[in-house]
């Protein structure tokens, strides 16, 4: 009994030790994250001026509104490849007008593909006084005045620390190094393989209160919204003005750099009072607009209605895209060129009918001459003359029912065309469907040709028709002859093998860059 009470104080004053400790570190952490917790988070504003998204993300002159692009820039209708996958390619675009605005907060969405395990050089994002429209830095000037943000995928110095992200301040006097990737010079950096992801790359940059902080999704989720840390930089000065641009290179090594969006916000302390939605605009000017736009709307809902009155028959047809993709344009190039093919055979097919009559003409005229002579002279002459104008209609026979299977063919060859054309403009004619028509146009070809060859060869091997004296004719229109005929059948298909091969090297160059 004794030996208990003696420890129960002991136990007691652990207790109490414990307990003052727990509550001094619970309280010295509440002081320290409650001016966190309770900090509220800054009002963001979408500037449109200075961002740019799909779908129809460049006009019909190729430019990208409220943006300049330059080098090997290549601005469409879902995305800006910066540069494409070649060597020794150079890109960028920059906005048109100044950033004004202390906080910013900026969403860049890129991919960055190749077919290597190692790409070069990199991508890089922008907020500089200038433009630095061409340049050594990733496709942009050196010595540049503000905060470069690189993307960096190109091993330079052999320290195997690439892919990675760097933080690169700069006030118009460094010049970058690229012996050493930057290292040297950046203010943050972080590992990060943003090469080849099945989902593209979001960079979140945010400026505030002089912090700069970079977060990265990683490219393996759909997630928007789904950021890792990359880097901070405090106590960053950077020019209070300037012009956002996103830039690429490429060297001995080459990877396709897309840009599909950059989004760009700013940031407005709490408390602070919000910038108004249209200053830039005074009230009378835009009262003056507004009542124009009226009366513009006016005008034109009254040329409406007097149209629809004077057409009632005529129905609203909807406003087609303005914008043509890549599929769109290589259907349209498959159609002109079956066009082509399609005015060709026509032309062919008119100097076959006109062979046709002439060989009708000479078959009738032979007939006639026949019975003329059939009651002028004795029977053996008539017998012998019999036999051989009967073996020139029978050769004039046999070149006229292969002229007519020829004109089938062409005809046939016609009909493949017209129904090629039919499903494309119906529904869009796919790769495969296209080849295999141009495939039976080519057999329909060679057998036209191997048929005039057949032709020419029997003319040449009966020398015994050169003997015969035809009848004397009434002298025939001047009319394309048959060595004519192959000679432009032929050349006609050397066109067509040409454009087929021309066509390939099209679509290869199409997909190397879209």
């Amino acid at each position: 009994m004794a030996v208990s009470i003696a420890r129960l104080p002991a136990v007691n004053l652990q207790g109490l030790a414990l307990t003052f400790l727990t509550a001094v570190i619970f309280h010295r952490g509440v002081a320290d994250v409650s001016p966190l917790a309770l900090e509220e988070p800054p009002h963001r504003r979408f500037e449109y001026k200075y961002s740019f998204k799909g779908p129809h993300l460049s006009q019909s002159d190729g430019g990208i509104p409220f943006w300049i692009h330059s080098g090997n820039a290549i601005p469409s209708a879902d995305q800006v490849r910066i540069t494409p996958s070649l060597r020794s390619q150079r890109g960028a675009v920059w906005t048109k007008n100044r950033v004004n605005f202390e906080n910013w907060e900026a969403e860049v969405t890129f991919r960055v593909t190749g077919r290597g395990r190692m790409g070069a050089d990199g991508l890089a994002v922008w907020f500089t006084t200038e433009q630095g429209l061409d340049g050594p830095v990733y496709g942009a000037a050196d010595q540049w005045n503000g905060v470069g943000i690189f993307f960096d995928s190109f091993d330079n110095d052999g320290k195997k620390n690439n892919p990675s992200i760097l933080v690169v301040g700069n006030n118009g006097q460094l010049v970058y190094d690229h012996q050493n990737d930057g290292t040297t010079q950046a203010l943050g950096t972080c590992l990060r393989d943003f090469r080849n992801k099945p989902y593209p790359i979001r960079a979140k940059i945010t400026y505030y209160k002089k912090t700069l902080t970079v977060l990265i999704n990683n490219g393996f989720t759909p997630d928007k919204e789904d950021y890792e840390f990359c880097t901070k930089v405090e106590n960053m000065v950077i020019p209070s003005e300037g012009f956002f641009g996103i830039s690429a290179a490429t060297g001995g090594l080459a990877d396709d750099h897309d840009v599909l969006s950059f989004l760009l916000f700013r940031l407005t302390e709490p408390g602070q009072q919000l910038p108004p939605a249209e200053s830039e605009i005074p009230k009378e000017e835009k009262d003056k607009y507004q009542e124009e736009f009226q009366n513009f709307q006016q005008e034109l809902d009254k040329k409406k209605e007097a149209f629809q009155k004077e057409h009632p028959n005529v129905q609203g047809e909807p406003i087609e895209d303005p914008y043509e993709s890549v599929s769109d344009r290589e259907i349209r190039q498959v159609f002109e060129g079956q066009n082509r093919i399609h005015l060709e055979i026509k032309q062919v097919n008119r100097q076959l009918a006109m062979l046709l009559d002439e060989q009708r003409r000479y078959v009738s005229i032979a007939t006639e001459e026949i019975a003329k002579k059939g009651g002028h002279v004795g029977s053996g002459q008539l017998d012998s003359a019999s036999q051989q104008l009967g073996s020139i209609v029978a050769t004039q026979q046999e070149v006229l029912r292969n002229l007519n299977e020829m004109r089938s063919s062409f005809v046939e060859s016609l009909k493949h065309i017209g129904s090629a054309q039919y499903q494309g403009n119906a529904a869009g004619m796919g790769t495969y469907e296209t080849i295999q028509h141009f495939n039976d146009i080519k057999e329909h070809l060679h057998t036209v040709k191997r048929d005039m060859e057949h032709l020419v060869q029997r003319n040449v091997q009966n020398p015994g028709d050169k003997v015969v004296k035809c009848p004397e004719m009434p002298p025939a229109p001047s009319c394309l002859s048959t060595v004519h005929f192959v000679v432009i059948v032929v050349v006609q298909t050397v066109l067509f093998f040409c454009y087929i091969m021309y066509k390939s090297q099209q679509e290869a160059a199409a997909k190397k860059f879209f």
